[in-house]
């Protein structure tokens, strides 16, 4: 069959990056030095809805696929100036970043060892020249449904991440990743000497809210409340659940007085405004308990320490009328400030 498309078609499109700067199965790069060659392949592949970039140098293809929005097909000429296909196959493979690169060799040599020695390069298929256009047409879908179920696969894998780190309810960090987050702050924070402030904030009476207005409208509030803690702080510092209805936030390079100021500023916020809920609006306040890390003598506080002052700080919170910010070290009435947390 005549490879050669018709001549209204062979319109060139701009070479070095995807049109619309992203990378995905659907994309292709052409590396090929003869120029007609070069623009049957690119015109037949746009004819078939791909995008392409194409090149007439090894050099340059190799430039193209070191970035971080290159196509993810490479269709490569074993024989060209700069860098030859073999040699850009063998780089691609011994890349470590970014997705799989599935490469399509073209060669004029059908010798079996020749094909053998593609492959060793880390070609994932190859076509001898001259080649049909369906059999072209054939190797490149393969090629995509390869690409395709590799996204799929890093999809479904980046969703368990995120499963795995994050609570299902409120879509904050959960229990576990909060405090490794608050681990590393902490390391590095004294690696740097710079402060660090833990908050550790609880819904008042919110056993009453679920008892009043059902669990429904309770997962409802607690999502509201995420999204307001959220809102109320840096992009760079971490609200995690804790557990219930009880939240930790990290924050990272702050100072004492700044940690006072956010706890504050992050209690009006939840509180100034009722809750719009499926039950009516829902006045909701929340206590907090703050803490500095600080260097004890030698030894610098732990994150389990963090958080256990933050938490009795908390219960300060609560036993002093609930809907205040108290800090650590503080004067807390003992037993009594549990008991009275307790009952809500």
């Amino acid at each position: 069959m005549n490879i050669m498309p018709p001549a209204e078609d062979l319109a060139r499109s701009p070479g070095g990056k995807c049109p619309d700067g992203k990378s995905s199965p659907d994309t292709v790069l052409i590396a090929e030095d003869d120029p007609i060659f070069r623009r049957v392949l690119q015109t037949w592949l746009q004819k078939w809805n791909y995008r392409v970039t194409a090149l007439d140098d090894g050099a340059d293809a190799w430039h193209a696929l070191q970035q971080d929005d290159c196509p993810q097909m490479a269709i490569l000429d074993w024989m060209m100036p700069g860098l030859d296909g073999i040699e850009i196959c063998r780089r691609i493979r011994r890349l470590k970043k970014g997705p799989y690169k599935y490469v399509l060799l073209l060669t004029a040599k059908g010798g079996k060892e020749d094909v053998v020695a593609g492959l060793d390069a880390g070609a994932d298929d190859y076509l001898t020249k001259p080649f049909d256009v369906n059999e072209l047409r054939a190797r490149v879908r393969a090629g995509k449904r390869i690409l395709e179920l590799q996204d799929a696969l890093m999809k479904a894998h980046s969703e368990l991440q995120f499963e795995a780190a994050h609570d299902h309810l409120t879509g904050l960090w959960n229990r576990g990743a909060i405090m490794d987050l608050l681990h590393r702050e902490t390391q590095r924070s004294a690696r740097i000497g710079e402060p660090l402030g833990v908050i550790m904030a609880d819904l008042d009476h919110f056993k009453q809210i679920n008892d009043s207005y059902g669990h429904p409208t309770g997962d409802a509030v607690l999502q509201e409340v995420a999204h307001r803690l959220l809102e109320s702080v840096r992009n760079y510092d971490y609200v995690g659940r804790y557990g219930g209805e009880e939240f930790l936030i990290v924050l990272a390079e702050c100072a004492p007085s700044d940690l006072i100021v956010t706890a504050e500023r992050m209690r009006t916020y939840v509180s100034e405004k009722p809750f719009d809920t499926n039950s009516g609006s829902i006045p909701v306040t929340i206590s907090i308990g703050v803490a500095a890390q600080r260097l004890l003598g030698s030894e610098l506080r732990r994150e389990e320490e963090l958080v256990r002052a933050a938490d009795t700080a908390l219960y300060c919170a609560k036993a002093n009328g609930r809907n205040r910010v108290e800090q650590a070290p503080g004067i807390c009435p003992g037993d009594s400030a549990r008991t009275a947390a307790g009952q809500q």
